[in-house]
């Protein structure tokens, strides 16, 4: 009963910020930052945990995908709906 209860109160702690991030920000910038950052997380998560060995590639194109999160959010650009 724990792992799944952890579980599930981390997903809805997850979408609670979700939610509360898309009353700023448009919904293709929430979800493409919640992809990229959920792709990186657990990543780094399993290389950590399960000793997954990752090739230089893997980390480089994690590298981008943070880069490109980071521009995305920083820009300028007005948040509106």
């Amino acid at each position: 009963w724990l792992p799944s209860t952890i579980v599930i109160l981390g997903h809805l702690t997850a979408f609670l910020f979700l939610g509360q991030a898309m009353k700023n920000l448009p919904v293709g910038i929430v979800h493409a930052s919640w992809a990229g950052m959920a792709i990186v997380l657990v990543t780094v998560m399993s290389s950590f945990i399960y000793k997954q060995q990752l090739d230089p590639k893997v980390w480089i194109g994690m590298i981008v995908i943070a880069i490109v999160i980071a521009i995305i959010n920083l820009s300028g650009a007005p948040h509106s709906h």
